[in-house]
């Protein structure tokens, strides 16, 4: 089967509960009505699925053509200086994965954490340590498929810039990035919003991961407010004081011929804006 781009919200918006849906196993059906091919379940708060349940969103999503990933809980901490909790990221690891293979899914998605009183290059070293034995986990587990994506982060004294999740990423052709252009572009104060911010994203990416990974990646995007700590809220595409602007990355990413997943996060409106980003990809897929 051809690979192909896809576009999807993080969770469900405000207009899909306003309809009166009450699950989220109704998802899928709603995404394929607005033209949409992804979705992005929230476990940022854990992992409250039960087998049966995970099991129907993945039949319901592959009935209606939609691919599913998983945002695993915001608590995992790769370079805490306590190995409780570092061992506990381990488990939600574990549990993320477990989760989106019922749903017949292969991609979660993880946060590094704080940098654990830790310079940062020593708290690369220890995340990369704890991500080592998450993948033997899993490896352990019969989940060796399922990629482990980490996440560029939006606030400055967090781990994860994109030359600290790349670097990750270089530990296991299997991880992927999660490039977030709107946490990037709030931890550089607007730095992350032009045609050329974003050529300059990719190629680093192509040229340390591969372009096949590259081509591959999973993307989140969505308009963030930031302070000089970097992100503070997410926005809706409404928004025109603070970046990023879809357009540029989508005509980058079509002209590449590249083929990623695209999640949207924007506040409420995410599936409407998810719609925008893929008619825009769709819209400069035709000129290249």
């Amino acid at each position: 089967m051809e690979k192909q781009a896809r576009f999807g919200p993080a969770g469900n918006s405000e207009e899909f509960i306003s309809s009166g849906r009450k699950s989220t196993l109704q998802a899928p059906e709603w995404l394929a009505g607005l033209g949409l091919n992804a979705y992005e379940y929230q476990g940022g708060h854990g992992i409250n699925t039960s087998e049966k349940t995970a099991r129907e969103l993945g039949a319901n999503a592959e009935q209606h053509g939609i691919a599913l990933s998983v945002h695993a809980p915001y608590y995992i901490s790769l370079a805490s200086d306590d190995p409780l909790k570092r061992d506990n990221s381990l488990r939600y690891i574990q549990q993320s994965a477990q989760a989106v293979s019922w749903m017949g899914g292969n991609r979660i998605i993880v946060h590094p954490g704080g940098l654990g009183g830790l310079t940062r290059s020593d708290a690369t070293l220890l995340a990369a340590k704890t991500l080592k034995r998450a993948q033997e986990l899993l490896d352990d587990e019969g989940l060796s498929d399922i990629h482990l994506c980490l996440e560029t982060m939006g606030k400055i004294n967090q781990l994860g810039n994109l030359d600290e999740v790349i670097e990750l990423c270089q530990l296991d052709e299997r991880f992927l990035p999660c490039v977030d252009f709107g946490h990037l572009n709030s931890r550089t104060g607007g730095g992350m919003n032009s045609r050329e911010d974003f050529a300059f994203a990719l190629d680093a990416i192509a040229n340390k991961l591969g372009v096949r990974r590259a081509s591959e990646m999973h993307i989140h995007f969505s308009k963030i407010e930031y302070t000089q700590a970097g992100e503070k809220r997410h926005l809706t595409f409404e928004d025109s004081r603070f970046g990023p602007e879809p357009e540029p990355l989508m005509e980058l990413i079509a002209q590449r011929g590249w083929t990623p997943t695209v999640i949207c996060e924007s506040r409420g409106t995410q599936d409407a804006d998810a719609r925008v980003l893929k008619l825009l990809y769709d819209g400069y897929n035709i000129l290249y």
